[in-house]
């Protein structure tokens, strides 16, 4: 049995979903994007991923048989409670493609994040639908909401989870434990930058912003740029200390009065992207791509659960391999449930 697990991975964006499963220990077969800069980005910080730009209903996944895992954030728009919470009936709907591929590719896991909406009564029936159409193609699901803040992002960031495993591995995945610790505030992780250029009152800043942030939203493709969110957010962030108006281009300088604005930079910190990571593209779009994204560490955590979760199924099926003078049959139907 093979010691690397692989992976594909559809509405890759800026690749918070892809950094934390690459810690986790997998292996990007394909990574799956429709947004050219957000595919710039993950060419620039990794040019060995097989990145493929366009559409997910065009994409197939034939050629990735018997991949270890698939995985995606398919759009929220038709679950987000700021939207007109569509659905199924909303064209953004990506759920169908998801199946679709796990048809073509046989995975032996799946994992799809969205927004907590999706978990809401409203949506009881089409979860159901989901699960129902796994079900067929012999697969087991559950759902959960996760909080980035129980995995060290210091932010709340709330989002529906749903996991599913062929059905020779589902009872080995554990959903995974929150952090012991508490986050960090935004003052403790954005004070360095902050007090980069010199700002004179960047320790009172820290002082103020001793929480963690409402949840980041990323800015629409129709409407606005790249503020911190609706009226409510904006007045959250307030409260530490930040104008959540939109984005600056640099951090305060030394004489700055007022409520400073989040940089790029600062934001992707607030979603646990690594320091290293270079987001491409201008301020809007490149917000857009921050915003969007599932947090790396969250996703390191899950891909965690998911690999142990294989390999305890592994390690299930390779202690039942026949002993000497078993019969050759009984060998050949152990070694093809692992498939």
């Amino acid at each position: 049995m093979s010691s690397k697990f692989t992976s594909i991975e559809i509405c890759a964006g800026g690749g918070g979903q892809a950094i934390g499963l690459e810690q986790a220990g997998f292996e990007h077969l394909a990574l799956v994007e429709i947004d050219p800069q957000a595919c710039e980005t993950l060419r620039a910080n990794r040019p060995k991923w097989n990145v493929v730009e366009g559409n997910v209903r065009e994409f197939q996944a034939l050629d990735f048989k018997h991949v270890d895992l698939l995985a995606g954030g398919v759009p929220c728009p038709p679950f987000s409670i700021a939207g007109k919470q569509l659905g199924q009936q909303d064209e953004r709907d990506l759920f169908p493609e998801v199946i679709r591929l796990a048809a073509e590719c046989s995975p032996k896991a799946i994992l799809i994040e969205n927004v907590k909406g999706l978990l809401t009564t409203k949506f009881d029936g089409y979860r159901e639908q989901i699960e129902n159409d796994f079900k067929n193609l012999g697969y087991s699901g559950t759902w959960k909401l996760l909080h980035a803040a129980d995995f060290g992002v210091p932010q709340l960031r709330p989002r529906a989870v749903f996991v599913a495993f062929a059905e020779d591995y589902f009872d080995f995945f554990q959903w995974p434990e929150k952090h012991k610790s508490q986050p960090p505030t935004i003052g403790e992780v954005l004070f360095e930058e902050m007090a980069s250029l010199g700002w004179e009152k960047a320790k009172a800043w820290k002082k103020q912003a001793n929480k963690i942030a409402p949840t980041l939203v990323g800015g629409s493709k129709k409407h606005g740029g790249a503020d911190l969110g609706p009226a409510r957010a904006k007045k959250a962030w307030a409260e530490l200390g930040v104008n959540g108006m939109g984005l600056a281009g640099k951090p305060p300088v030394n004489g700055f009065d007022g409520m400073p604005k989040l940089t790029l930079s600062m934001a992707a910190k607030i979603q646990g992207f690594p320091d290293d990571w270079v987001i491409c593209g201008k301020k809007t779009p490149g917000y857009r791509q921050v915003g969007n994204a599932f947090p790396p560490p969250v996703a390191k955590a899950l891909g965690g659960q998911i690999i142990s979760a294989l390999k305890r199924a592994q390690r299930f099926v390779k202690s039942f391999l026949p002993q000497k003078g078993w019969k050759v049959e009984f060998c050949e139907a152990v070694q093809n449930t692992d498939t």
